[in-house]
């Protein structure tokens, strides 16, 4: 994987709904597609992955400390 340069733009702002699988299905190809070519993108989706995992770890009783 390589960092890519080309015409596609960075998908940085869509990770958090494609983590959470709240995209169109064409948005949603569209943004795997980039990952596999960028790889400031696709460290970036492993980053919002990452916070999405931990956060489902908390419970409501976590968040009103």
């Amino acid at each position: 994987m390589t960092a890519d340069r080309g015409d596609d733009p960075h998908v940085r702002q869509l990770l958090g709904a494609y983590v959470l699988d709240a995209l169109e299905a064409d948005e949603c190809r569209s943004v795997a597609r980039h990952l596999q070519r960028c790889e400031a993108c696709a460290e970036d989706y492993v980053e919002v992955a990452e916070a999405v995992s931990l956060l489902a770890l908390l419970n409501m009783d976590d968040l009103l400390e």
